[in-house]
This record gives structure tokens, sequence and C-alpha cells, in this order.
């Protein structure tokens, strides 16, 4: 169903920061129950099958058979192969790595998006954004110091979300206006259940205690409401207002990273972070500066 876009910039605003408290959710869980020592399928799996049902229950009131309907099959099929890699790949550095250092290399993403619009659209980027994509590189490795023993494995793992999210996010672009929001929700929830439920069964572990149990049941929940608090924000306001709320995502990180596993982000991370971030608004300023001309 589309509703049509209203001026109200305040409330998506506090729309949008509520989306990164819900992701933060999704991480925590993912985490909690990996502490635990549930197998990453199952997690993965779980996430995504609470998101379809979500979407079931609430969607296919309104979209009937047409939540079904998809214009553009391929890039719909890709876009959801994308989403289940980047969430296994995430998973599985949450077990080698603090929360607030996956996060940390995530906000490259942009950065990834906008070198991708180059290669492959042949999108114009000048040597301004360019520099700042190269920056945001040197951010990661201040993050990861591949040189030296604080280095792990898991590290190279944490690039494989968002170099997936910047695909995910053009497929995003060019489904737009196509396909429906919730046919795409549907189909991202439902693509990483097909491929992951015999993973899963093979390996399959019920959570023990009260707080596991309480992720394992909403993890995909969190997953849900934050992408259609995500889509409700953007009918309140536009892209280039909501984009440079993302690197608000670091800070419920830390909270949780801080307070629920004891892991506070170190120097390396906060200086990393904050090169990242610097050039990903260098990006966001540049192309809102270049769009208004």
């Amino acid at each position: 169903m589309i509703r049509e876009r209203e001026d109200r910039p305040g409330l998506a605003v506090g729309l949008a920061l509520s989306t990164y408290v819900a992701f933060t959710c999704i991480d925590t869980s993912a985490k909690w129950l990996i502490e635990e020592a549930m197998p990453v399928a199952v997690i993965v799996f779980v996430r995504y099958f609470g998101h379809l049902l979500m979407v079931c229950l609430v969607a296919a009131r309104s979209e009937g058979w047409g939540l079904l309907r998809m214009r553009k099959p391929g890039l719909t099929l890709i876009r959801g192969s994308m989403l289940v890699a980047a969430t296994f790949a995430n998973f599985t550095a949450l077990q080698y790595l603090p929360m607030t250092v996956t996060t940390s290399i995530f906000f490259i993403s942009p950065l990834i998006i906008t070198a991708m619009a180059a290669l492959f659209l042949k999108e114009r980027v000048g040597p301004r954004r360019w520099a700042a994509v190269v920056v945001g590189l040197l951010g990661v490795l201040v993050i990861t110091r591949p040189w030296g023993a604080a280095f792990h494995w898991a590290m190279l793992v944490s690039l494989i979300p968002p170099t997936a999210s910047a695909v995910y996010t053009l497929i995003t672009r060019r489904l737009a206006g196509v396909e429906g929001p919730d046919t795409m929700q549907f189909y991202a929830a439902l693509i990483p259940v097909v491929i992951l439920a015999p993973f899963a069964i093979a390996d399959w572990t019920w959570p023990e205690g009260g707080w596991s149990w309480a992720a394992f049941l909403l993890i995909g929940v969190f997953g849900w409401l934050g992408h259609q608090i995500f889509t409700l924000a953007h009918r309140f306001a536009g892209a280039a207002t909501l984009a440079p709320l993302t690197y608000t995502h670091i800070v419920w990180i830390s909270l949780s990273s801080w307070l629920i596993f004891a892991q506070p982000p170190d120097f390396w991370t906060v200086v990393g972070a904050g090169i990242i971030i610097a050039s990903g608004l260098y990006v966001w300023l540049r192309e809102r500066r270049l769009a208004g001309r």
C-alpha cells in the first residue's frame, strides 16, 4: 500500500533514531545467543524466520496474494541473497569481535556504495569523493591494524557485510517504484529462510535460560520493526535529512557492548570509526551540494 509523503522532519528524525535502537537490539540478541554457543546458521535462520512471520501477519492482510508478485525476480532474489550474506558474515564475526568493531567497519558501506556506483553504474564521482573513499579505507586499517597482534581474521569477514549491504542498497534503488516495499520485505526474509533452513535444522539448538529465550524469540521482531520504522521515517523526510543519523548507531552499539558484554570500544576503534564517519559525512555533504546545483 502506497501512502502519500508528508513533510514532518522532527518525527522522521525520532523514527530514524528508533530504527538504530532496533538494529542494535538485533546485534545484541545475536551476540547473546553466540555467547550461549548457539550455531550461527540457527541464529540467522531464526532472525529471518521471525521477520518473515511479522511480514506475513501484518502485510498479508492488506496485500493478499499481491505480496508474492515480483516484477523483477532476478534482482529481487539477488537482493535477498546479499542480505543473508551480510547477516551471516556479521554474526560469524561477532563470535570473535566486539560489536563496536564490527559496527565501525560496517560504516564504510556508504563509501563502498559510492565506489560501486562509479564503477558499475557509471555515475560520476569526482576526485574529492574518491579521496573520501580512500580516507575511509584508512579508517578501516586503523581499526583492524593488520600489521599488529591486535589483528584477527574475523576482521576480514567483517568487510563482507558492508560490501554485500552496498550491493543490496544499489539494487533497492533500482527496485524503488518497481517492487512494492512489502513485497521486498517479504522476499528479503523468505530467501534467507529458504537458504538456511537445511543448515539450521541439521544443527538445531534450543536456547537455555530466560534471556536467551527472549533474544531467540525477539531477534526477528527487532529486524522487522527496524525496517518498518526506517521505511516510515522516509515517508516524513528525505534521505538527505536522515542519512547522517546512521552514525548514531555506534552510540547504541557502544552502550550495549559496554553494559551487557563488558566490551567498551578501545582507543583505535574510536579513532578509526571517527575517520570513517567523517569520510562518509563528507561524501553525503558533497552529494547534497551537487544535487542542489
